[in-house]
């Protein structure tokens, strides 16, 4: 096979894989308001392209298995904490409060302090 069909090749199989991925995702502005379970929550944010995103190592904790932070203005977005039993989702959790959360001695405590009971996502 010469070099320029292995290029046209390659630039095909791109664009078909880039395709497929912008097809699946949606902008910020599409994100459903009206959900009707947690589960339908959880998968709209996951397929939302974010202005910001970041991931939080909570391996150090006990209870949390992981930690994730949405935002679509880069103020405020979506936080959904990971524990043994289940995957809760906050709304409009200010950044701030996130990166408080991300350099805090014990995730449990500041959560239990300062993010559960607030900020709820209601379905």
């Amino acid at each position: 096979m010469s070099s320029d069909m292995k290029l046209t090749k390659f630039l095909v199989l791109s664009f078909i894989a880039l395709l497929s991925i912008s097809c699946n995702s949606q902008n910020c502005s599409d994100l459903k308001e009206d959900l009707t379970s947690y589960e339908q929550a959880k998968r709209s944010i996951e397929k939302t392209n974010f202005t910001f995103s970041d991931t939080c190592n909570t391996s150090k904790s006990s209870w949390i298995l992981g930690a994730e932070y949405y935002s679509c203005d880069n103020k405020n977005g979506y936080f959904l904490i990971k524990t043994k039993k289940k995957t809760y989702i906050h709304k409009n959790l200010p950044k701030r409060i996130w990166n408080e959360f991300r350099n805090a001695d014990s995730f449990g405590k500041f959560y239990n302090s300062k993010i559960k009971g607030k900020y709820q996502l209601i379905i």
